[in-house]
């Protein structure tokens, strides 16, 4: 147990797809130091999608040492520290040197897609096991693969001196002194390997995907005193280890069960508490997003992999100067929208095809294709949430956070789809202060301090419209995709 004060500070460490971040809060959940570093992501080859991990560890590194210049004196009222990390990155390091053998697998990285197309898993099996369903952007296919393909971890395995596993078990190792092997609940539910309701490794799913069960971490709860970090001479205990999405949803104090959370970032994800129930969805997950020595809690699931990854895919092809001036007044402006397939990433919830062949249909200028892909973001969004509804009651609201929250027509276009009012908090970005909330000790009082906006449904028959013919349009390709998989057999 913390021995908490009214001076007492938290710790909140944000490794993200783009940038890692350190920031300190307050009793109050107020902001009191923080610090940014961006971090590289490289595509060496199609579906490939990686980050350096001795860079990864650098920018955090860095970051910490930044907020403790900002802190000065105020340091010493640090009492704990948490990491939040994508949940799905995936990296394998040496067990005696702890230096990384292989790059760190972003969760878009889907390189082995083929090779899990072919392993005739079963899905439902899968499913009831882990919460998952088999897809290439979770863990076990990409440690399989580093198993094949880098001669530096064949080797370590050879030499019984290979680790691997979740990225967030490998940076909790590097930046404490005890360096322990440990994972927790968040990460390796995201791996395909772990037991839902056991919370530990499966065997049968192991010998599956020939994956050693010594190669991988030991299974903790969120809330464990994972080691101390040291930072001019304070060991701080860093007693608290999750995944982004998992951290954002307590951002803002306890989950409320009617509301749905959605987090849109590089990724969008959808998620409706069921307390410490564990239900499943045909077409969504089942997650795990906190645990201690007691009681676990979950939420029903869908994601969206192409939403800011979407984004950056067309500026690559079809940059434009400013967009975040641009793009809003193209969502209000722009009244003939085309439509946009989005499998950007592979396409996740309620649909999962991992090599989806993303389209434009009827689109010309540039204008009307980034309305046309924020469009699609709405969409898939709102596909996830009407999924929902089939096996929970019907939420009262839902509450947005992540950079593209900032996007008042994407929102406005998911409140009249749904039906449903939203609340965007003041602060959207949710990760760190859903962590520094968790540090704390979920305390009763974590005022948001200034209050965010609420952006009322209307009747759109023109948007409802396009949503069904878009609707039809994906069913259409999927019907294709699925003839064009049988006739390549």
């Amino acid at each position: 147990m913390l021995n908490l004060t009214s001076k007492s500070l938290f710790l909140a460490i944000d490794q993200g797809g783009h940038a890692s971040r350190v920031l300190v809060f307050d009793m109050e959940g107020e902001l009191q130091a923080s610090a940014q570093r961006a971090i590289q992501t490289n595509h060496p080859a199609i579906h490939h999608i990686e980050h350096n991990a001795a860079d990864v560890l650098t920018s955090i590194r860095d970051c910490l040492d930044e907020v403790m210049e900002q802190l000065g004196g105020r340091s010493k009222h640090l009492d704990a520290a948490g990491l939040a990390t994508q949940r799905s990155n995936i990296v394998c390091w040496d067990k005696t040197s702890y230096q990384p053998l292989s790059p760190i697998f972003s969760w878009q990285d889907t390189r082995a897609y083929r090779w899990l197309d072919e392993q005739r898993l079963d899905r439902e099996d899968i499913h009831k096991t882990t919460g998952l369903f088999p897809s290439p952007h979770y863990g076990a296919s990409k440690i399989r693969w580093c198993l094949d393909n880098i001669d530096a971890v064949k080797q370590a395995l050879i030499d019984k001196r290979l680790y691997a596993g979740p990225m967030s078990s490998f940076l909790a190792a590097q930046l404490t002194d005890e360096k322990h092997f440990l994972a927790d609940p968040v990460s390796a539910s995201r791996t395909l390997l772990w037991h839902i309701h056991r919370q530990d490794w499966d065997e049968y799913l192991l010998r599956c995907f020939g994956i050693p069960r010594e190669i991988l971490p030991n299974c903790v709860p969120t809330e464990h005193l994972y080691g101390y970090i040291t930072l001019k001479n304070l060991r701080i205990p860093l007693k608290i280890v999750t995944g982004d999405q998992s951290a954002a949803l307590f951002a803002y104090g306890q989950l409320q069960p009617e509301t749905v959370y959605i987090n849109i970032g590089t990724g969008a994800f959808v998620s409706r508490p069921s307390g410490y129930a564990l239900l499943y969805a045909r077409r969504l997950l089942t997650s795990v997003i906190y645990s201690d020595a007691q009681d676990s809690h979950y939420v029903l699931e869908g994601t969206v992999n192409g939403a800011g990854s979407a984004l950056e895919w067309l500026a690559n092809q079809e940059p434009i100067t400013q967009p975040w001036e641009q793009i809003p007044v193209w969502l209000t402006d722009i009244t003939k929208v085309p439509l946009f397939l989005n499998g950007i990433s592979g396409l996740a919830a309620p649909y999962w095809v991992a090599d989806f062949e993303s389209e434009f249909l009827d689109a010309h200028d540039t204008a009307s294709k980034y309305v046309a892909l924020i469009e699609s973001i709405a969409f898939l969004i709102t596909a996830n949430v009407q999924e929902m509804m089939k096996f929970a009651s019907p939420p009262d609201q839902l509450q947005v956070s992540g950079g593209m929250a900032k996007l008042d027509g994407l929102l406005q276009r998911i409140a009249d789809l749904t039906r449903l009012p939203i609340y965007r908090p003041n602060d959207c970005e949710a990760t760190a202060r859903g962590t520094a909330y968790l540090v704390a000790g979920m305390p009763s009082h974590w005022p948001e301090n200034k209050l965010g906006d609420w952006i009322e449904p209307n009747s759109q028959p023109v948007l409802d419209q396009r949503y069904l013919l878009w609707e039809n349009a994906m069913v259409d390709r999927m019907r294709r995709y699925r003839n064009d998989k049988v006739k390549s057999k």
